[in-house]
Parts: structure tokens; C-alpha cells; sequence
């Protein structure tokens, strides 16, 4: 019999681990069940503590941890619930064994996109891993794979729908128009205005300077602290102008009385201040993008920065004026990438210039691959993402826009200051998704299409209520693209969508997105198309 070492990463705040500890168990043990049936014993590297729950909570404590462990001992990373990749990263680099990360197919707790960023996480630090995933680790794809890993310390998955971009692909005048955009983008560069780097443990999510400056991009590196000052200088009356605005658009706020569980105006009212701040900032900075990381900080002194980032994000938004009276880039979004993710902004910023130039949609954000299911659109079986994020996406994404989202309070085991989201499901329509990622020491960009889809409201109620309800979120089918062979490929928790006016169009601005990243020198992939 083959002792399997486990370990399991967690949230750093204690309210999340311990509420999500239930499910993280159950999932340990149908592993040591299947495990047991193949003949090893699962044993885990770290015990449940006293506080109720079992999970790395600290990079300290992943470090002592791991120095208990045989280095050479085969070791499973088992996730059902988001988790800190830097918590156990130290020790994953230095071990010398197999890894197999391993997530269950649910909703309830976002354990895949825990997964999918540590796996981001070890492709950027080059260490070898397998992954694999299941809804019951009963199904064939799941007990095939872990024998194998069994057997040989190593899973391959198909990843035939990716191949290499080639730039004669692309029409010559939207070859041009990428060109030019890349040419003035290392002529008069592109500052990204980060407010404290490594949200959340998200080590994939940080791009050192060294591959951002010969594309002529550079960091601005700003502290939360300036921006919790800021946001305490701006007046009540302009905040209160902010709110207003949203309401007259027809948004809808769900208020209530307790602050500790409810939305508040006073909550909004600070975030329509944290809004004002952060434009005025950017424009100080002269950042094209901005992101603030929020989680760790600011999440003890102020409301969430959600419902500010999907305002920032949209062309469609609050007027915020300069101390003499001009308004601050008018009829433009502020591309704003959520928690600090540079991955997300690089390419945000791309999209928005690209899809400028090209007359398409310039709204874009980032979701996190939170899970899907089969369902039946138009006589057809099809996988269906759903894609969501933490209250964060533009308007313009929303069926019905501005009045078609609303905004409640942020759950409190993660939010503990409350604050609104800008929440919203997805209107249909043609899509280009893509992610910029590190491997190799190289930026890489996978890029594809799809469509966002409209369920029936029951349906779309029930993803919502399997999930995180309070978040905005679109249901996805991708096109050429399995649910498996994205999971297996895909190098990050966050993927980046935005819309085009029609299919041909969308065919169109891929490509041309494509010569873009390729004129900055990222390897580009097309997935599924």
C-alpha cells in the first residue's frame, strides 16, 4: 500500500475557512474512499485544528508544513473551496515528488477556481504538476486519470483544440491598425496604476516588470492607503451625486438597516467616494488602468471596491470632474482590473484599444471560471460556463444595462464592511474570450470565441443560488472548446470576455487582437477556433 500525502490551502480569513471546512471535508473523504479502493492510504500532511477546520491558512505555516513532509512522497492538493496559492507555493516548488491538484465539480464554494489558480500559479513558477477534477471522483475520466498519475506520477490531457497563431491569418488593414496600436503603445507608453501588488495569494496574476517593459507598459505602484485617504477627502455631495446618477440610469439598490448584514446607504455612499477617488487618481497618474487588490487591508476600514470597479470598467458612467471643473475622460471606461490581476489588466488594456479602433464594444472584465453544467439550448446539448465575479462586471454587459443590474451586500464572511455589488446576468451575444498568462519565463495569451447565452429564469436562478448569488455572471458556451480540455489548459482562476456586435464581427476582432499581442511580442494560442 502507497501512502499519498495531502495537503489542503485555504482562505487567510477565518470566517471563510471555517464556514467552508464542511464541504472541504467531505471531498477528502470520497478521496480517501477511491484511494482506498485502488490500494494506498490518503493521509493528511497537516491535522484538522481546534479552531474546526483543517485547511494552510498562513505562508508560514504551508513552509512548516512541507518541512514535516518527505520531499519525495507522492502529494495530493485537494480544493473545494478558494484558496491561497502562496500558502503552499514555497513548499510545492522545493518538492521533489509527484503533484496531482485535485477540485470538485461544484458550485457551492469556488474550489475550481481555487484550483485553476494554483495551477496558473505553478505554470508561472515552473513547477511540474497534474490536475484533475470530478463531480463524485466516481466517473471514468476521473479514475483513469488518477491511475495513471497513480502509475506514472503524470497525467496528459488532450489539448488538440490549441494551436499557434499565424499572423497571415489576419486581413492586411486590421494587421495594420494592430500595428499601429502596438507601435503606440512602446512610443508613448501605457502605465498600469497597481494599488499593492498579490491579491489574495494570486502569485500567476503578478507580471514581473522585466516582460512589461519592452512592450512599452509600465507599473505605477500606488499604496490602498492613498486610496482610502483619497476617497475620505471627496465631499459628501459628490458622492451622493454618483449614487443619484446610477439611480436615475435605473439601478436598483437593495437596502437595509444593519450594516453587519445588509446593505446600507452609508455603505454605497463610501463606495461612490472610493469611485470618485479612483478616477481622479488614475488621471493624476496618468494610468490608462488601474487595480485595486482591496481583499487584504482595505476590506477592514471600507465597503467593497466591486460596485467602484464594474462603474470604472463601463464607457457609460458618473461624470467625476478635475479641481477646475473638466470632466475626467468623458464617454470612456477606466479599464480597471479586478483584484490586482495584471494578467487581466495587460489584456483589458489591449481590448479597449483594440475594440476602440475597430468601432466594436470597448467593455470588457475579467470572471472567474466558477463552474457549469449540460444544458438543452435549441434541440442541443451544450456545456454552459458559469462564469462569475465578486460584483464587479460593467452595465453594458447586463441585459437591460444600468437598469437591468442591482446591488446587494457583499457576503460578510468576505466582506465584513459590507458594500454593494453591480450585479447583473449577462445579455446574449458573441464573445472573444482570452487570458494572459507567464510559462517558461515568456507572456502567452489563449484566445477564442463563444457566446453568451440566455437560460430560463429558473434555471438561471438556481446557477445563481448553487453559487454566489450576489454576483453579476454570464452563462457561456465556448466554442470548439470542452469543458475538460479548458479546465485541463487553462493557466488561471480569471478569464477575460468581451462582446462584438455579430458573429463575423467577432471572428474578426480575435484575429486582430491576436496580431496586436503578437506585434508586443506575446506568444499568442488559439483554443477551439
Amino acid at each position: 500500500m502507497t501512502k499519498i500525502m495531502l495537503v489542503a490551502s485555504g482562505d487567510l480569513r477565518e470566517s471563510a475557512n471555517l464556514t467552508c471546512w464542511q464541504a472541504q471535508a467531505a471531498m477528502e473523504g470520497r478521496l480517501a474512499e477511491v484511494l482506498a479502493d485502488m490500494g494506498h492510504s490518503l493521509v493528511r500532511a497537516h491535522p484538522v485544528k481546534p479552531a474546526g477546520h483543517g485547511f494552510i491558512a498562513s505562508q508560514r505555516e504551508g513552509m512548516d508544513v512541507f518541512a514535516g513532509l518527505d520531499p519525495t512522497a507522492p502529494l495530493i492538493v485537494a480544493e473545494a473551496v478558494w484558496q491561497y496559492s502562496h500558502h503552499v507555493l514555497a513548499g510545492l516548488y522545493a518538492h521533489k515528488g509527484p503533484i496531482l491538484t485535485v477540485a470538485n465539480w461544484a458550485g457551492q464554494w469556488p474550489g475550481l477556481v481555487g484550483l485553476l489558480n494554483l495551477n496558473g500559479s505553478l505554470t508561472k513558477a515552473g513547477v511540474r504538476f497534474s490536475t484533475l477534477w470530478s463531480e463524485d471522483f466516481s466517473d471514468e475520466f476521473f479514475l483513469n486519470g488518477l491511475q495513471m498519475w497513480l502509475k506514472t506520477g503524470t497525467i496528459e490531457h488532450n489539448l488538440q483544440h490549441v494551436r499557434a497563431f499565424d499572423p497571415a491569418m489576419v486581413p492586411g488593414p486590421d494587421a495594420a491598425t494592430a500595428r499601429a496600436i502596438a507601435d503606440d503603445i512602446r512610443t508613448r507608453k501605457v502605465i498600469l496604476g497597481v494599488f499593492d501588488e498579490g491579491c489574495m495569494g494570486m502569485y500567476n496574476a503578478i507580471i514581473p516588470d522585466e516582460l512589461l517593459m519592452p512592450m512599452g507598459i509600465y507599473k505605477e505602484r500606488l499604496s490602498q492607503s492613498a486610496l482610502y485617504f483619497a476617497s475620505r477627502e471627496v465631499p459628501g455631495a459628490e458622492a451622493r451625486a454618483v449614487y443619484d446618477w446610477m439611480r436615475a440610469r435605473g439601478m436598483t439598490f437593495h437596502l437595509g438597516q444593519d450594516p453587519a448584514t445588509e446593505l446600507t446607504e452609508a455603505q454605497v455612499l463610501d463606495q461612490c467616494r472610493m469611485y470618485v477617488a479612483a478616477v481622479r487618481l488614475a488621471d493624476t497618474f496618468g494610468c490608462e488602468a488601474i487595480g485595486i487588490q482591496y481583499q487584504q487591508g482595505l476590506k477592514d476600514l471600507c465597503p467593497a471596491s466591486d460596485l467602484v470597479e464594474g462603474m470604472l470598467n463601463n464607457a457609460d458612467r458618473p461624470p467625476v470632474t478635475r479641481a477646475e471643473g473638466s470632466v475626467i475622460r468623458p464617454g470612456r471606461a477606466i479599464v480597471h482590473f479586478n483584484e490586482v490581476d495584471e494578467c487581466a489588466g495587460l489584456d483589458g488594456v489591449l481590448i479597449n484599444r483594440l475594440h476602440g479602433a475597430l468601432g466594436q464594444p470597448v467593455e470588457n472584465t475579467l470572471h472567474d471560471l466558477r463552474w457549469g453544467e449540460d444544458f438543452v439550448l435549441d434541440g442541443k446539448r451544450e456545456f454552459v460556463w458559469l462564469f462569475e465575479i465578486s460584483g464587479a462586471a460593467p452595465a453594458a454587459h447586463h441585459a437591460g444595462g444600468w437598469a437591468g443590474s442591482d446591488s446587494v451586500r457583499q457576503p460578510p464572511m468576505y466582506f465584513p464592511s459590507g458594500g454593494g455589488t453591480l450585479r447583473g446576468v449577462a445579455r446574449p451575444g458573441e464573445i472573444i474570450w482570452s487570458r494572459v498568462f507567464v510559462e517558461g519565463g515568456a507572456l502567452h495569451m489563449d484566445l477564442g470565441r463563444g457566446r453568451a447565452v440566455a437560460l430560463p429564469e429558473t434555471e438561471s436562478r438556481r446557477r445563481a443560488q448553487a453559487t454566489s448569488p450576489e454576483w453579476p455572471m454570464m452563462h457561456a458556451v465556448l466554442a470548439g472548446v470542452s469543458r475538460d480540455a479548458m479546465m485541463a489548459r487553462h493557466r488561471a482562476n480569471h478569464i477575460q470576455v468581451v462582446y462584438a456586435e455579430n458573429a463575423a464581427a467577432a471572428d474578426r476582432a480575435m484575429l486582430a487582437k491576436a496580431a496586436l499581442a503578437d506585434a508586443l511580442g506575446i506568444t499568442v494560442h488559439l483554443c477551439g477556433v
